[in-house]
């Protein structure tokens, strides 16, 4: 079989790919079959780095960008109309791929790349799924729903969302896990980390702002720690480049709450059990971000980026807090705000289980399995 992935930029839309990818290359070994993957995307995308270093054939097609904004005559800006230019000669550039490697399928996770592969894909008769790993639709498979054999979406309620042609072959499948991330182990966190001035009796918080970091979710941490230490262990991936800065005020706490910090920089092979050791987490809202906690099951307080594309971390946020399933802090964050959404999950461990049991009937473990029927599938309808 020959599969066309295309979609990156962000690890947003890369690692669900890549995910997908690995269980179809289980599912088709288990058959006796192989597979052959052509990985389409951009120079200076992730993708561009992930894809090789797992050992997928990349190549990359040009593509524009498009930068939103509510006037419309804005859109209209040199720098859109330049990009927007570069999408017919990134689609011929897919085209000859496509034509010369003869995919079975396309799957296309977004991101603007997506748009000219997927286009170039319909053009050559290729049967093209595409998936959506937000509440909301983004803006490439938008474009692309009208032109995708099959849409497959991480949440029911961006069903209605799609254009009506393609929400009669939709499906829900939700949005690819590393299967890592659900094999993590409490005790193996507590002596991969030397967590051993935790008190387990004491519910443990996990904050992070992603690989780098985030300063505004730092900065209210911080604020917030002493009393945040007083009623629980702390467990905060600060970013490498924040580390130094924060290590002043995490060695002035008093030694009983000092040992039930811990303060790093990045979390790499631990995190599964990091989360498997967290009663609550402290994090953004990514669609990446939201399949784990959910498939895990976790409560958590999200503090949405204020700048992703098309505001669309406050939705993924706002559509679990409506759920029960989390809170969300929208708009002007402070750390009273903060203290306030975690002091009841901290202090009834009912309340906290509650949440975590919401989080978990909106997790879907089994996704990239579910994506794999859909490309099959759609495969099968060449």
């Amino acid at each position: 079989m020959r599969v066309v992935v295309t979609g990156g930029g962000t690890g947003g839309h890369t690692y669900p790919a890549l995910t997908a990818v690995r269980a179809l290359q289980e599912r088709l070994a288990a058959e006796g079959r192989t597979i052959e993957v052509l990985w389409i995307g951009t120079a200076a995308g992730l993708e561009a780095r992930v894809a090789p270093a797992e050992g997928i054939r990349f190549e990359p097609v040009a593509t524009g960008k498009v930068r939103r904004s509510s006037n419309p005559l804005k859109l209209i800006s040199p720098a859109n109309v330049r990009d927007m230019g570069r999408v017919p000669l990134g689609a011929a550039q897919a085209r000859s791929l496509i034509t010369e490697f003869a995919p079975d399928v396309v799957l296309a996770t977004g991101g603007y790349v997506a748009v000219p592969v997927g286009l170039a894909a319909r053009s050559c008769g290729v049967p093209l799924v595409v998936h959506e790993q937000t509440v909301r639709l983004g803006l490439a498979n938008k474009v692309l729903a009208r032109a995708a054999t099959r849409v497959a979406v991480s949440s029911e309620s961006t069903l209605p969302l799609l254009p009506e042609s393609a929400r009669r072959t939709a499906v829900v499948t939700g949005n690819p896990v590393r299967p890592s991330v659900m094999t993590g182990q409490p005790d193996k966190a507590v002596a991969a980390l030397g967590l051993y001035g935790f008190d387990r009796s004491l519910p443990t918080v996990y904050v992070t702002g992603g690989a780098q970091g985030s300063v505004q979710i730092n900065a209210l941490v911080s604020t917030v720690l002493p009393w945040l230490l007083e009623h629980a262990n702390v467990i905060h991936q600060c970013g490498p480049a924040n580390e130094a800065g924060l290590r002043g005020p995490a060695e002035a706490l008093p030694p009983r709450l000092a040992d039930r910090y811990l303060l790093t920089g990045y979390m790499g092979g631990e995190l599964p059990d990091v989360l498997a050791l967290a009663d609550v987490v402290v994090c953004r809202s990514g669609a990446g971000t939201l399949a784990e906690l959910t498939a895990l099951g976790k409560a958590a307080v999200f503090v949405p980026l204020p700048t992703s594309a098309g505001n669309e971390q406050a939705h993924n946020a706002t559509h679990l807090q409506d759920a029960g399933a989390a809170v969300a802090l929208i708009g002007d964050v402070t750390a009273e705000g903060l203290r306030e959404a975690l002091a009841p999950l901290l202090a009834d461990p009912a309340q906290r289980e509650a949440m975590a049991a919401r989080s978990r009937e909106h997790g879907r473990p089994d996704a990239a399995e579910r994506l794999v029927d859909v490309v099959l599938d759609a495969a099968s309808c060449r």
